[in-house]
């Protein structure tokens, strides 16, 4: 970190259908924007109107074609997912979708209406804008396109979202669906988030749900709290959960029966955070010390001062607003109340006095512009709280944030407690038994007291060696 203040900026803080589709290939590994028929070539997913489907262009015709429909070479026909063109919730192919959210503890509402979000409704397509620490609600729509219901049932369904590790200006979130079944067995679409400053997103632990006619109608009787759905577990967003988890009507068992009675709404929240470009650098040296060099680390002893320097600096090419410091004392450093100050560019040939809270709840020292930075000081005293005997590393965190994104750094102050061992007594063995070199032989009763001496010194020999060994 160089020693030079640097300058600061102060800163105000859907397709259309498609006619006459040819029947589907049987086997397809996947099904995706970049699907390619292979028979036809055509690129893309088809898309099919509801008449369409009910006219059988999966190969399936509705139930209300009449009582015989069973014996209609188009009954069951192929178990599809979202390929119709619906004028309510749009291309049913671009089944992932996102949006802000406002947070009423572990709920997600509408940020317009601060109401439970509506999930027929249209979302978010396949990009959206994000601002740092605010959180988003994924969706991923699941409609067997089937029209015989019940007859036409998807096994082992399951959902899962692909979030990538890493930060990036953009970040694809895939969503999956699998069925066993169905034809193709996987569907995915994606949505991506951007921004013009690099970024991460963190999955909200916990924030699974399914959402469907089953949970709502449980809603609606008082038997689940704000029609939330049903809780999934966080191997959704697992990498190495390959199949996802389970979903389904009436439980979470992987059937999912035909038509839109029986269509799922999965979602999950993710917090957008800001990499925002930045330093931290912590140093230590003694206070009264002739030698003024800031180390990584010091040798002191109970009694001594320690100061402490911790250096920001913007190192990206954009302003950073509301920068927070904090640090952590560890036990037995206790701060000097008024000590901490500041160095930067609008004090460059002095300090300026600062909240000792630096060390509670940490403090705001401004915000800086591109390459800007600036330096915070203080003292604290080494005291003897319960310190161990012997070598002792006191390691003291600082901390600096920039919106919701937090780096740290540490130094460490070591020192030495003499303590005077006691003496530990040395156990005094027990005499060893003396056995008789003869026993008694004159009459019946006394050999018979003869044996039972015997056994006795027997016994007490046995205790005796195993208490040697315990003292071993």
């Amino acid at each position: 970190m160089k020693s030079a203040i640097k300058s600061t900026i102060a800163i105000a803080a859907t397709t259309a259908a498609i006619a006459g589709v040819a029947a589907l290939p049987s086997l397809v590994s996947a099904w995706g924007d970049n699907y390619v028929d292979p028979t036809t070539g055509a690129k893309g997913r088809p898309s099919y109107t509801i008449d369409q489907i009910n006219n059988g262009a999966i190969g399936a015709t509705k139930l209300s074609d009449g009582e015989d429909y069973k014996n209609s070479s188009n009954y069951p026909g192929q178990i599809i997912f979202n390929t119709i063109s619906n004028s309510t919730i749009g291309d049913e192919k671009n089944f992932v979708g996102a949006r802000e959210c406002a947070l009423d503890g572990t709920r997600c509402l509408d940020i317009e209406t601060n109401a439970n979000p509506t999930p027929t409704t249209k979302w978010q397509g396949n990009n959206i804008t994000v601002e740092d620490g605010k959180t988003y609600v994924i969706r991923l729509y699941v409609h067997n396109n089937n029209p015989n219901g019940e007859d036409a049932v998807a096994e082992n369904t399951r959902v899962k979202f692909s979030i990538p590790n890493g930060t990036s200006k953009q970040i694809q979130v895939n969503g999956f669906i699998n069925s066993s079944n169905a034809t193709p067995s996987e569907y995915w679409d994606y949505v991506n988030f951007n921004s013009e400053i690099p970024f991460h997103l963190d999955y909200v632990y916990g924030s699974a749900l399914v959402n469907n006619n089953k949970t709502q109608a449980e809603a609606a009787a008082g038997g689940y709290l704000d029609n939330a759905g049903w809780k999934l577990s966080d191997d959704i967003v697992k990498a190495a959960s390959t199949d996802g988890v389970l979903i389904g009507s009436d439980a979470l068992d992987g059937r999912v029966p035909g038509c839109y009675d029986y269509a799922n709404y999965v979602t999950i929240q993710v917090k957008a955070v800001f990499d925002y470009e930045y330093t931290v650098d912590k140093k230590v040296r003694l206070a009264d010390s002739e030698d003024r060099t800031w180390k990584e680390s010091v040798d002191a002893k109970v009694g001594d001062k320690v100061e402490f320097r911790i250096a920001y600096e913007n190192t990206s090419d954009k302003s950073q607003t509301g920068v927070a410091i904090k640090d952590i004392l560890p036990s037995n450093l206790k701060y000097v109340a008024g000590s901490s100050v500041i160095k930067n560019s609008n004090h460059p040939n002095g300090a300026k006095i600062v909240q000792d809270s630096i060390v509670e709840n940490g403090i705001r020292i401004g915000s800086y512009g591109a390459g800007a930075n600036a330096y915070i000081y203080f003292t604290a005293e080494v005291v003897d709280e319960n310190l161990a005997c012997g070598d002792n590393t006191l390691i003291n965190w600082a901390q600096a944030g920039v919106g919701q994104k937090t780096i740290q750094d540490s130094a460490s102050v070591k020192l030495n407690k003499y303590c005077e061992e006691t003496p530990t007594p040395t156990p005094t063995p027990e005499p060893t038994p003396e056995t008789p070199s003869e026993l008694p032989t004159t009459g019946p009763e006394a050999i018979v007291g003869g044996v039972v001496a015997t056994g006795s010194i027997v016994t007490a020999a046995g205790y005796y060696i195993a208490s040697r060994r315990q003292l071993r």
